[in-house]
């Protein structure tokens, strides 16, 4: 059962604890640092923001786990471990209590203490943040004394620190100095005291910071624990170009890049110097459909919103062959998925088919529904997020044009599509999205992927960008949450994913793979759920 799970897991925390964070994290006895062990590295996109709470995106989850710290984080093999607590139990059904790590400083100096935790609780729940489902909603935080605090919920949640991993704990007082109290929106990027600058705990500090140039990460000497990397320095460099960066990373300019382009694969192998480092990834790559405005936006239809039409949005999904897109687009390094998590992570996934590609029978359904001859929208892409992102929604305008929808496809990066789509308004029509559940549980999708955005629960909805809303699906998150047993859980997840197939409320594409190019001079770990973590990163001798 999922009881016996977390009990198990809190039991394993005290001896984990007992033998120190490193038999935890896997950051071991430090490796004695050599001078100026500097790593490079190039993403396609940017670190747009220092802010932890800001946007929700993988890689820029990594960078922040970088210079801050979370209560509890997952190791090498994604496993729940201790970090700023170093033990807790859950002496209750709805009271957790966490036990901090003494003697932990702030970069600025400041001591961690309980009463950081409870502010950082309330802040990434707060209005313009992207992680208020991190904590739980109905959570209170109550601090026992400056290094015990608990977590009081109105009802038994058995997954209620599944997502803390990717909570970061920001400094009370740092934070109330500095005019950052309130979460950073995506819009205020550039003036945002938090977004420009940071003050966690972790082993690294940024020493500077040019959004869309590059960013600078050092040592931090007085760090709590000890870690496997032997960095002195990383440096992060945007690479949006395919070719420059590929080329940064043979000529030894840079000593990882992400992603390598699926036709260079085969000449970095080749290249002596460095391998591509590939593995399945949990991300799921989907297209949405805004099913919220009574009239869509960028559409020559006046006057109504074709998708809220189930026809409509089951001949969308009919209209695109997966499995092409999966061989051609992605050079056969992606699996075609019919569901909105990695099988992986969820133990009945098998159960699930995907819809057969059917552009005749699509074609016949946007007839029934009124548009014989189709109709012209306007689709929201990044062009620097994913494996192949615009070149999946080319192909995507491509299929749908054959059975007569015109797509205007509006591609741009990664800062800008989120800052749209993201928008208080949630400005798209169509859209292109990649999602990793926090929690790498399925009760994720379940509330913020697919539930109703105007649902009373808060976080309930946050990336569901087209506002699929279906009370019974909010329902069914709500009994997951809860629900102890786990054949009784999966029963319910199993329901919650069949109502989403039977509305055709999302378009599930694929698994991409991972594609990492490194240099051989450089140890690291790839981690599934793609987060580079500069802690286990070492230049060797």
């Amino acid at each position: 059962m999922l009881q016996s799970r977390i009990r198990a897991l809190v039991s394993t925390v005290g001896l984990v604890a007992g033998l120190g964070l490193g038999a935890g994290l896997g950051l071991g006895a430090a490796t004695p640092a050599l001078a100026a062990n500097v790593f490079r590295f190039a993403f396609q996109g940017d670190i747009k923001s220092l802010d932890p709470y800001s946007l929700k995106e993988s890689f820029t989850i990594g960078m922040h786990g970088a210079v801050y710290d979370s209560l509890i984080t997952r190791d090498k093999d994604l496993k729940l471990v201790p970090m700023l607590a170093e033990s807790w139990e859950v002496p209750e059904p709805t009271r957790w209590r966490f036990h901090l790590r003494k003697n932990v400083k702030f970069h600025d100096g400041s001591d961690f203490t309980a009463d950081d935790v409870i502010f950082s609780a309330n802040r990434v729940r707060a209005p313009g943040s992207n992680f208020t489902t991190n904590v739980p909603a109905d959570s209170e935080w109550v601090k026992i004394d400056d290094h015990t605090v608990d977590m009081v919920l109105k009802t038994p949640n058995p997954i209620a620190a599944y997502q803390f991993s990717t909570w970061y704990i920001m400094s009370k007082s740092w934070a109330e100095k500095n005019g950052a109290v309130a979460p950073t929106l995506p819009s205020a990027l550039s003036t945002s005291y938090a977004a420009l600058h940071e003050n966690g705990t972790g082993p690294f500090l940024v020493t500077e910071h040019q959004p869309g140039v590059r960013t600078v990460f050092k040592k931090n000497p007085n760090y709590w624990a000890t870690v496997e990397s032997n960095l002195d320095e990383a440096v992060f460099t945007t690479i949006q170009n395919d070719a420059t960066r590929v080329a940064a990373l043979l000529t030894g300019e840079v000593d990882w890049i992400d992603p390598v382009p699926l036709q260079d694969a085969q000449r970095v192998n080749g290249s002596g110097t460095a391998t591509v480092m590939a593995g399945p990834e949990l991300r799921t790559i989907f297209l949405g459909m805004d099913q919220s405005r009574d009239e869509l936006k960028d559409s020559d239809v006046k006057g109504k919103n074709p998708f809220k039409d189930i026809r409509v949005r089951e001949a969308f999904y009919r209209a695109i062959d997966e499995e092409t897109i999966a061989k051609r687009v992605m050079r056969g390094q992606a699996v075609p998925s019919a569901l909105l998590i990695a099988p992986v992570l969820y133990p009945r996934a098998a159960e699930f088919k995907r819809p057969d590609y059917d552009p005749k029978r699509a074609k016949a359904l946007l007839t029934e529904a009124g548009y014989p001859n189709g109709f012209s929208l306007g689709m929201d892409c990044p062009n620097d997020r994913y494996v192949n992102d615009e070149a999946i929604c080319q192909a995507v305008v491509s299929m749908l044009a054959r059975v007569g929808v015109k797509v205007n496809l509006n591609s741009q990066p990664k800062a800008k599509y989120f800052a749209k789509v993201l928008a208080p308004s949630y400005d798209t029509s169509f859209y292109l999205v990649g999602w990793t559940p926090s929690s790498q549980d399925s009760h994720n999708i379940l509330f913020e992927i697919a539930g109703c955005r105007s649902g009373a629960k808060a976080g309930r909805g946050n990336w569901n960008l087209g506002n699929y809303c279906n009370p019974k699906v909010d329902a069914l998150a709500d009994q997951v949450e809860r629900e102890t047993d786990e054949t009784k859980r999966n029963a319910e997840i199993k329901d919650g994913f069949d109502q989403i197939q039977a509305d055709w409320g999302f378009i599930p594409l694929h698994q991409q793979a991972l594609a990492w190019g490194v240099s051989k001079k450089v140890t690291l770990v790839q981690r599934p759920d793609n987060m580079l973590m500069l802690y286990w990163v070492s230049k060797k001798p």
